[in-house]
């Protein structure tokens, strides 16, 4: 062969290799750094995808949690977000009216979105847009100490159906707080003041037939401070002067120690509950009081309008929002499968798992936070008026504030 034609297949073959490499298309994935587990198995994910083919390759960037939101609103100011970003849930709305997210609905097949848990749906809808998907949604309700509940003769319930009536579960906290064992009925995580207390408390103001402000005017006004919102406060506020909860807990410790009786907490206490208590650890459905509702909401998946591929993104989120990528996440973080495909599959969440009554809680009392541009306004309000309250505040007096700040916010965004 001579040196000319061995150059020439040289060429060539640089060529193509390099063509291989040009039509690679880099995306860049910023997620917020969660706990261990949760991110080892996104750090996976991604390895994975990026080895099973070539066409495109994921840059991943982890921030940290504690100022997350932060700094992808500075990115987003500065036009400098990435092409893939999770957010957490309720935020989604304020970046979809910012105009930051690209809608996700054009990639998805009917199919696919009748397997996505309606919470899970509902979350990431703004405008009748789908502009995020989670691979995992929340389960939020009371957890408790078996031998406490038959100590006090307390029927346990387990469904949604069957769950403790007001009176009832008025009755029984009473019943637990007269224990020699029991220091109190209820734990509430009273240290955790954020957003836990809007993912937590707000279910107690919509079972008094209450909420966070009214959804179809947008206005706060005759919601958060009318009267069955203010019924509520001075339900949640007795139960800390009654001695019933503790205002002012030193940590996490009271359920685990057995110093209290039900804890009221999410899906991602029961690795260390089980642990603490075995066999007496039961859960619970949400209480039916006026109404019946639970929390709802995790972070969940984006495309930003920065990308310049968005195409290539969704190959990216098909790819982790796969049934078996996420119970990989879910068996790590203990969250409930975003996927109906995916709880078939899970141990604890199918039917039948230990876990399930969260699945059954999303599909019927869940109720989302509300899905508005407003909503970062909406729990700072909402959590410095529980916050004042429990602590010795007027009910009627703080809501009546949080109120006028949110319906200030709806007017500055021109959304009232």
């Amino acid at each position: 062969m001579s040196k000319k034609l061995v150059l020439a297949l040289t060429m060539v073959l640089v060529l193509v290799l390099s063509a291989g490499v040009m039509a690679q298309t880099e995306i860049t994935v910023w997620y917020h750094s969660g706990r261990g587990a949760e991110r080892a198995v996104t750090q996976d994910q991604v390895k994975r995808f990026n080895e099973m083919q070539d066409e495109v390759y994921v840059n991943l960037v982890e921030l940290p949690e504690g100022s997350y939101n932060e700094q992808v609103q500075a990115a987003a100011v500065a036009n400098d977000l990435p092409d893939v970003l999770d957010l957490d849930g309720p935020y989604v709305a304020n970046y979809a009216w910012s105009g930051y997210l690209h809608p996700l609905e054009e990639y998805m097949s009917e199919e696919m979105k009748n397997d996505f848990l309606p919470s899970i749906m509902s979350q990431g809808t703004y405008n009748d847009h789908v502009y995020a998907l989670g691979a995992f949604d929340s389960g939020l309700s009371f957890w408790g100490n078996r031998k406490y509940l038959e100590a006090v003769d307390a029927r346990i319930p387990t469904s949604v159906e069957d769950a403790w009536t007001y009176d009832e579960f008025m009755q029984i906290v009473k019943d637990l707080q007269a224990l020699d064992e029991v220091e109190y009925a209820l734990d509430f995580k009273m240290f955790d003041v954020g957003e836990w207390y809007t993912y937590g408390f707000s279910p107690f103001f919509q079972a008094f037939g209450a909420d966070l402000i009214d959804r179809e005017a947008n206005q706060a006004e005759g919601t958060l401070n009318g009267e069955k919102a203010i019924e509520a406060g001075k339900w949640f506020k007795s139960l800390f002067e009654n001695g019933y909860a503790n205002p002012n807990p030193p940590g996490d410790t009271e359920f685990i120690n057995e110093v209290a009786a039900l804890s009221w907490t999410g899906h991602w206490n029961y690795n260390p509950y089980t642990e603490a208590l075995g066999e007496d650890l039961v859960l619970l459905p949400a209480p039916k009081f006026e109404k019946q509702a639970t929390g709802m909401g995790s972070w969940a998946w984006s495309i930003t309008n920065n990308s310049e591929n968005p195409e290539a993104a969704w190959k990216f989120l098909e790819f982790v929002l796969q049934p078996e990528n996420i119970v990989q996440m879910t068996d790590a973080n203990g969250a409930v499968p975003a996927r109906s495909s995916a709880v078939a599959l899970s141990e604890p969440y199918k039917e039948g798992g230990a876990l399930n009554l969260f699945v059954e809680q999303l599909e019927t009392i869940a109720v989302p936070r509300p899905v508005t541009p407003a909503y970062p306004v909406i729990t700072d309000a909402f959590t410095t008026a529980v916050d004042n309250f429990v602590s010795g505040g007027d009910v009627k007096e703080e809501l009546d504030n949080a109120a006028q700040e949110i319906d200030q916010e709806f007017e500055y965004l021109g959304i009232n």
